[in-house]
């Protein structure tokens, strides 16, 4: 088992591939991989200027986008401060109306009252003269303090 082993790797060894002579480096190979070299420089510096390019639109897009969100956030805040201003002076004139209204609607009660004020000191005045000459009034009149 042991020389069929080492027959086959002698074998292998003689028939498997001979080291060739390579060919050394030539001017031909040189100048085509200066070409190549050019090439990949060039397609380098051509996409680097894509991206440039990209990269600034993309930069006046954000700056596009915050601007008009800004625009909008600023139309919002003055929406808003329009509706609370409305709020607020519709409220004011609500409650200056409510004010006047109660003033309008108790002015004539307090003049009514004033007349019955005024109505209650004649009866007591006339019933203070009648008094004097019905002496049975009069003591009614002192018993309730009149």
């Amino acid at each position: 088992m042991k020389k069929y082993l080492f027959l086959i790797i002698v074998a292998i060894i003689l028939i498997g591939p001979s080291p060739s002579k390579s060919e050394d480096f030539t001017e031909k190979d040189r100048e085509r991989l200066i070409r190549l070299e050019t090439k990949v420089e060039e397609g380098q510096k051509i996409l680097q200027r894509q991206l440039d390019g990209l990269r600034a639109a993309t930069e006046k897009q954000i700056d596009d986008l915050k601007a008009a969100t800004e625009k909008q956030i600023d139309d919002l805040r003055t929406l808003i401060l329009w509706g609370f201003s409305i709020l607020f002076g519709g409220m004011g004139i609500l409650i200056g109306f409510v004010i006047w209204d109660r003033r309008t609607a108790l002015e004539p009660v307090a003049k009514k009252y004033r007349e019955l004020e005024e109505e209650g000191e004649k009866y007591k005045k006339a019933l203070k003269e009648y008094a004097k000459v019905e002496p049975k009034l009069a003591e009614i009149l002192k018993s309730l303090n009149l």
